[in-house]
């Protein structure tokens, strides 16, 4: 379920990217911002309720409810992005925690047993999430030029979405 979900994120992430560009208009890249916040919250329920793993349902909630909340501001044409730039704030802090938790083999399940262990790569992916987290802060502050998240999210796309989804579907690891 998640590596769908990394792949259906990167949708987002690259019209996003095209947008702080100058490349796109707002209601699109908030519809595709909506759709996929919605598919992510709903991936999540089913990660926690199904596959019984509230650990990685953690991270995909606060993604989802963050691509729903800058969806919802680009169709509606709110001005004032600050609260976006606050929910990626939290979003950058949990990302944090997470990035610590698979540097050090945290996850467990209620009884106890590990759910992913130590897992450089996705601490890697966690770390590069905080700091474009705190880049879109900064840019819905206006302390960081919108070209410089930009830049991030294109790239990101591809390192820390669709090079870890098709590394796991398609030879059964991550890439280190």
């Amino acid at each position: 379920m998640t590596l769908a979900l990394l792949v259906l994120i990167s949708i987002m992430w690259i019209p996003v990217g095209m947008f702080f560009l100058g490349f796109g208009e707002a209601k699109s890249t908030g519809f595709v911002s909506a759709v996929v916040g919605v598919l992510v919250v709903v991936g999540a329920t089913l990660q926690a309720a199904v596959f019984t793993d509230p650990f990685t349902a953690g991270l995909l909630f606060v993604f989802g409810v963050l691509y729903m909340q800058t969806g919802h501001a680009l169709l509606t044409g709110v001005t004032d992005l600050r609260t976006v730039g606050n929910g990626a704030l939290i979003v950058g802090i949990v990302c944090a925690v997470y990035a610590y938790l698979f540097a050090t083999g945290g996850g467990h399940k209620a009884d106890g047993s590990t759910i992913i262990g130590v897992a450089p790569y996705l601490a890697f992916m966690n770390v590069t999430f905080v700091v474009i987290c705190l880049t879109v802060t900064g840019v819905t502050y206006g302390k960081i030029s919108g070209k410089v998240a930009a830049g991030m999210f294109i790239v990101l796309t591809f390192t820390c979405l669709l090079t870890p989804a098709f590394s796991l579907m398609g030879y059964g690891k991550l890439p280190f």
